[in-house]
């Protein structure tokens, strides 16, 4: 299926029409030792769990009977506007962007907050259980009572502050969202399937940003970038992997730690790098999965061939728990069967690669 060239820039990205490049610039050492360039091409119809389960079916019919209560209420005159309804979380992720954005420090504290504090309390608690029964089995003069009154101090000290973290986060969190819930002031990269290219966001850009408030834009064409799989300890020193994405002659990267945590297998960056070729290639339809269903009848490509395979543009919408998690568990046994590192690289075509 071939790109319509009406809608699809000149520069959309066809796999077919990559265009012969410079020699690469050689990466430095420390790049080499750190990660893995990927082969381009051959890619497998996969994407990681987090993006194939948001939105999940049941979770798009939630917010299909929730436009659809909000549109009656509005023409009844009896709408009230949600807290923070209408905010910019400046994140895109439809048929022409996938533009990535996270919330604000400010946000990100009270929800490491809540969520470390529970954490750390069950975590402690635990602990303290477990040396508290050895204790009890262990002692052969002191009551349960005196034990669990010696125990007392220790676990109001390692357990009490953590249990207030949880529960001062929890309060905010659920019932004060105007004081915790704010986006960041912009979006950190884009790749635009209708443009074919790729655009980081800069935030110095020569003290614009702080002088007038204007977001530098660093954009190249999506064939000019290499994927890396790129492998760092964690705190317990164990390798983790992530993906990250380098210009071929300029020293820009997008760190794709955020979309996709860093995991000990290799195979879930290794599809997430399949997912972004797919979605960026503008010769073949969008990626079939939840997040793009409503939007396949905007894309030209994705609309002629749903309407040559008589595809039920209610799909994804309509289906139950069951057969949603049976898909789910066929996307985790393709991507873990994922042949990334076995391709040959059909960039080396068109690229001469000085390492």
């Amino acid at each position: 299926m071939t790109q319509d060239n009406a809608y699809y820039a000149s520069t959309a990205y066809n796999p077919a029409c990559i265009p012969d490049q410079p020699a690469s610039a050689e990466r430095a050492w420390w790049r080499k030792l750190g990660g893995s360039r990927l082969p381009w091409g051959n890619t497998q119809n996969v994407a990681p769990e987090n993006i194939m389960t948001d939105p999940t079916p049941k979770s798009m019919r939630f917010w299909e009977a929730f436009d659809k209560k909000r549109e009656e209420e509005k023409a009844l005159g009896t709408y009230k506007k949600r807290p923070m309804e209408g905010i910019d979380l400046h994140a895109v992720y439809d048929h022409e962007r996938y533009r990535y954005a996270v919330l604000s420090k400010r946000s990100h504290f009270w929800m490491y907050l809540c969520g470390g504090g529970r954490f750390i309390f069950f975590l402690v608690t635990t602990i303290l259980l477990i040396l508290f029964l050895l204790e009890l089995l262990d002692s052969r003069y002191s009551t349960s009572l005196e034990i669990a009154i010696s125990y007392a101090p220790t676990f109001l000290i390692f357990s009490g502050l953590p249990l207030a973290c949880w529960s001062i986060g929890s309060l905010v969190i659920n019932h004060f969202p105007r004081l915790w819930f704010k986006p960041s002031r912009g979006p950190l990269w884009e790749l635009n399937r209708r443009t074919g290219l790729v655009t980081l966001f800069d935030y110095n850009n020569n003290g614009e940003y702080k002088r007038n408030g204007i977001i530098g834009e660093i954009t190249a064409p999506f064939h000019e970038f290499d994927a890396y799989l790129a492998t760092s300890p964690d705190r317990q020193g164990l390798p983790m992997n992530f993906l990250y994405l380098a210009h071929r002659y300029r020293d820009i990267t997008i760190n794709f730690a955020s979309l996709l945590a860093p995991d000990r297998l290799p195979q879930p960056p290794l599809a997430l790098w399949d997912f972004f070729q797919n979605y960026m290639d503008a010769s073949r339809p969008l990626p079939e999965l939840p997040c793009f269903e409503k939007y396949r009848h905007l894309d030209p490509v994705s609309a002629e061939h749903d309407r040559q395979t008589n595809r039920n543009p209610r799909y994804w919408i309509d289906m139950d728990d069951e057969t949603f998690a049976e898909k789910l568990s066929d996307m985790e046994n393709r991507i873990r069967l994922i042949d990334t590192m076995h391709r040959s690289n059909l960039m080396a075509r068109y690229v001469e690669y000085v390492d």
